[in-house]
């Protein structure tokens, strides 16, 4: 008779608030758009040439998301041609820190990995 395994932690409800916030920052490229936003503001093209590797429609996606998440806020500048510019909300900027110890562990694992620091 094969013994029956033991729970040691329980499963997490469906809408525990880590699965909501990992659901908001851990999308593909996020976490990126956070960091460069976390800086200051930062308009649409400056972003895509922020972000090596990442297409103007992921992007706009993962942007509208965001700003869906109230993550992010967009502004419309009265300019011609008008320009948008992105910001960090006020839920955003709690995210910082998070972000930057993500950060900071992924530079201990490059050295640990003896690959080239940024």
């Amino acid at each position: 008779m094969v013994p029956r395994r033991k729970k040691q932690v329980p499963d997490p409800p469906n809408k525990c608030p880590l699965t909501e916030c990992l659901g908001v920052i851990g999308g593909a490229w996020t976490p990126n758009i956070i960091w460069y936003l976390s800086k200051n503001p930062r308009r649409f093209s400056e972003l895509k040439g922020d972000i090596t590797g990442i297409s103007a429609k992921m992007l706009t996606e993962r942007l509208k998301r965001l700003e869906a998440d109230n993550v992010v806020s967009r502004t419309v500048m009265p300019t011609s041609p008008p320009t948008v510019e992105y910001c960090l909300t006020e839920l955003g900027q709690q995210l910082k820190p998070a972000i930057e110890a993500i950060a900071s562990v992924g530079h201990q694992i490059k050295q640990i990995r003896g690959e080239k620091m940024d």
